[in-house]
């Protein structure tokens, strides 16, 4: 199985970008033991405005653990950019750490590798039974019929938050409801130095995010039935054309966003020289940066036409962060005990309302604070409008492939050079043939 699992990794691996070094933690043994049961590893990845705000969250969380069961944990926050690459490092040379937060798209992509503990009835029972979480949320952890490959952490959705001050001085009385809407009063906005959408255009998730939303406005999935690419399908094109135009044609996002991809779009935003941003969870940044609640505004994001939820009108990818155990741990029954005061009702409810997620354990989401008006955009939207991305076992390699294609044609936009729908077809066909060959 060892073989297996490593040529799975390396397979998935040399399609992506360059794999960056694997951290410490665990070594090779394949369903993991208990030779180290005083110890855990954990790679957190970066939910709020920085890695050192993350670790000054967890560690007092983290030494409560210790506190309960004697058993230290070593944290690093890894940030977004660089989560991915390490995990398909760890997976390759088997040296992980023992438990790990993923982005819930790459659940059916790491599932494939077989380097991640399976789900089954047992081990849920372990931390409380699988019917405590929301299945929405269970879904996103795996390929549909295989026992999911973690379990949920913090689900979130997109919204569109936006500076009420500035919609003030722009004499723009609510938020917009339609991508029309959002390019007229951006134009009002983009002026004198300040701009009215942020993005980031380095960004390969948050890309693909974007893009898979306006994909399924414009009728677009990006893979057939049987998991085939359709990249370069009309409604595909359309949705990378739209989001790329918001800085090439209409232009409301400023030329230097093509390069942001560490939450710069969310320092501007606080700092009053962008207007808007499309962001899953935002709260905690805003107010590490000065913001006050009444500052800003949620509203769900724009659709082409009517309500969010109904005909094509999705506005969100199902966003989330789930949380595994390495397959190679050095500590199962340590990790397991780990996963299960992560996903407790009190850490949930803690732990999500610091970061303005939702919680994905169903007795959690029952605590006032997740009825706040913001919150309670991203739940509704949860709820009503959001659709999962491809639980395909490539899924990793869609981000890297049509990310980088976005993020080239945003290098584009920037540099003046046009952005036609040629243009995107190539970028788009490059992608396509990545993921092919």
């Amino acid at each position: 199985m060892r073989t297996v699992r490593a040529a799975a990794a390396i397979a998935l691996a040399s399609a992506l970008t360059a794999v960056a070094g694997c951290g410490g933690g665990s070594s090779s043994g394949g369903g993991g033991s208990n030779e180290s049961p005083k110890t855990l590893t954990y790679w957190a990845s970066n939910q709020g405005p920085s890695i050192e705000a993350d670790k000054k969250i967890l560690t007092p969380e983290l030494k409560k653990f210790e506190k309960e069961t004697g058993i230290k944990v070593k944290l690093e926050v890894v940030p977004w950019a660089d989560l991915l690459n390490r995990i398909l490092a760890a997976t390759t040379s088997g040296q992980g750490p023992d438990v790990l937060n993923i982005g819930n798209t790459w659940s059916a992509s790491l599932q494939a590798t077989g380097a991640l503990l399976p789900w089954d009835q047992k081990n849920f029972d372990a931390i409380g039974g699988r019917d405590r979480f929301v299945d929405s949320a269970v879904a996103s952890a795996g390929a549909e019929g295989q026992d999911p490959s973690a379990v949920p952490l913090y689900s979130l959705a997109y919204a569109l938050y936006y500076n009420k001050k500035m919609f003030a001085d722009a004499g723009i009385s609510q938020p917009p409801a339609t991508w029309d809407q959002l390019i007229a009063d951006g134009k009002k906005i983009s002026k004198d130095g300040k701009w009215a959408l942020g993005a980031e255009g380095a960004n390969l998730s948050n890309n693909i995010h974007q893009v898979f939303a306006l994909g399924k406005q414009h009728g677009a999935d990006f893979f057939d039935k049987a998991g085939k690419p359709t990249f370069t399908s009309d409604g595909a094109l359309a949705a990378v054309k739209q989001y790329v135009d918001f800085m090439a044609k209409d232009k409301i996002i400023a030329p230097g966003n093509a390069e942001y991809a560490q939450n710069q779009s969310l320092q501007d935003f606080a700092k009053g020289k962008t207007a808007m941003v499309l962001w899953q969870a935002a709260a905690s940044t805003f107010a590490s940066q000065g913001m006050k609640p009444e500052d800003w505004g949620v509203a769900p994001v724009p659709v082409p036409s009517g309500t969010p939820g109904t005909g094509q009108n999705v506005n969100s990818m199902v966003a989330g962060i789930n949380i595994a155990v390495f397959n190679n741990t050095k500590n199962v029954d340590g990790a397991k005990k780990f996963v299960k005061f992560m996903t407790s009702d009190a850490e949930q409810k803690l732990l999500n309302k610091t970061y303005g997620s939702v919680p994905p354990v169903k007795a959690a989401q029952q605590d006032p604070a997740f009825s706040a008006s913001d919150v309670k955009v991203l739940r509704d939207t949860l709820a009503t409008s959001a659709a999962p991305l491809p639980q395909v076992a490539n899924e990793s390699q869609f981000e890297t492939t049509v990310g980088t294609a976005v993020k080239g044609l945003f290098a584009d936009a920037a540099a003046g050079k046009p952005v036609t729908t040629e243009s995107v077809k190539a970028a788009l066909t490059k992608a396509q043939q990545q993921m092919t060959q």
